[in-house]
């Protein structure tokens, strides 16, 4: 098991911004949520975690290359940082060990034996349902 990918906190830009949605007065005066920024080909990560990120295909990493996630799921500031925070340290620990590699198999001859086994029984079931032939 590999240890973690750390994140170097100094690669990461925090702003905070106005939370959408309901919320009365406190969300037109409160800028609560946080827009998270990671510019992926710029930070210290392993080079092979850094293009399985890239080559991920999610619709939060722009063309150049940069993470944008948007925390607004907590009322407080500091809620929505730690939780944009957790939320990148979990895109990056689920790219960070390499996809299994799948190795074709064959079926067992008795695997093979029982599913002929069982279609020729179906195929007997359903025959026996056919009308009589003079």
């Amino acid at each position: 098991m590999r240890p973690p990918v750390l994140i170097d906190p100094l690669e990461v830009e925090l702003s905070a911004v106005r939370a959408q949605g309901a919320g009365g007065q406190n969300v037109n005066k409160v800028s609560s949520a946080v827009h998270l920024r990671y510019d992926i080909p710029a930070s210290s990560l392993p080079q092979e975690v850094k293009e399985r990120l890239l080559a991920s295909g999610d619709r939060r990493i722009t063309q150049e290359g940069v993470l944008v996630l948007k925390a607004q799921r907590h009322r407080s500031q500091d809620m929505n940082r730690a939780d944009a925070l957790a939320r990148l340290q979990e895109l990056v620990d689920r790219v960070a060990l390499p996809p299994l590699v799948r190795r074709a198999t064959r079926p067992t001859r008795a695997s093979v034996k029982r599913r002929r086994e069982a279609k020729r029984q179906r195929s007997e079931v359903k025959s026996l349902r056919r009308p009589v032939q003079d």
